[in-house]
């Protein structure tokens, strides 16, 4: 009955004026008020998932409950050497762990994710252990994590497993404030430095977003993790290897038309 159900949804999401179509090759949309996957392809295969790693970062920082208040001195071991990423945070820098949380997450700045696991309590390898606990925890089998940025392809999921991370992600209030902030400025060096959030739909006219996360390396293409709320209801999108930023985007739009048709639809059963 529930394949049925999934196979009606989807043809449905096919047809119309507003043909739903995807250019990712992985997705999911899952209902927040009932759980229900409303849309999926190739929601179980496991993929590199580049920055969106910084969500599970954030996760288990937070749950070690640490000083947020403590200053951290940006390191040399901090600066990406697997892919020479660029970063506006430089060695030496000393900010507040939640400066640094805050960059990880808005910013997807790497080395700020490097710095997160490096002071963890424990050491780097405490944080992965952390880590793995917490995957186990949250039932994500598809899901491998072998550092805390993203950059490495090693660092894998599934849209399905994401969906989970996410409305895992959406009971902390930091982690939602931090990702649903168009820009802040963060104090570095002396000087007020202004960052923004790397998913431009955030603060975009028309969109409710409650919580976003975006990712991307060559391996794992364009990557987007958002919870919307569009026409009263809510949902999870996860969109993984879209070919492009544009595409990214355009899956989106289609992802939130679809959100509002199924709103509307039941709206009209009701009556």
């Amino acid at each position: 009955m529930f394949k049925l159900l999934l196979i009606s949804l989807t043809l449905l999401a096919c047809t119309g004026a507003n043909a739903f179509r995807l250019h990712s090759e992985h997705a999911i949309v899952v209902s927040d008020e009932t759980g229900q996957v409303l849309f999926e392809k190739g929601a179980d295969a496991p993929v590199p998932i580049a920055s969106l790693t910084k969500l599970v970062t954030a996760i288990v920082v937070l749950d070690s409950k640490p000083d947020m208040n403590e200053v951290i001195e940006i390191d040399a071991s901090d600066v990406d050497a697997l892919k020479h990423s660029q970063s506006h945070v430089p060695v030496g820098a000393k900010l507040s762990r939640n400066d640094v949380l805050r960059l990880a997450l808005m910013s997807s700045d790497n080395r700020a994710a490097a710095a997160l696991a490096r002071t963890y309590a424990g050491g780097p390898q405490a944080f992965l252990d952390a880590v793995h606990a917490k995957l186990k925890v949250l039932g994500m089998t598809h899901t491998a994590i072998k550092e805390p940025s993203g950059l490495s392809p090693e660092n894998m999921s599934s849209a399905s497993d994401l969906a989970k991370l996410a409305m895992a992600a959406s009971h902390y209030p930091e982690i939602v404030g931090i990702t649903t902030n168009r820009s802040e400025f963060v104090r570095m060096n002396g000087r007020n430095v202004l960052f923004r959030n790397t998913n431009q739909l955030v603060g975009a006219r028309g969109w409710d977003i409650l919580l976003s996360k975006t990712g991307f390396t060559n391996e794992a293409g364009r990557c987007l993790i958002m919870r919307i709320k569009q026409a009263g209801k809510s949902a999870t999108l996860v969109l993984l290897n879209a070919s492009g930023n544009a595409s990214r985007l355009s899956d989106a739009l289609n992802v939130r038309r679809f959100v509002a048709g199924q709103a509307s639809s039941r709206g009209l059963a009701i009556r």
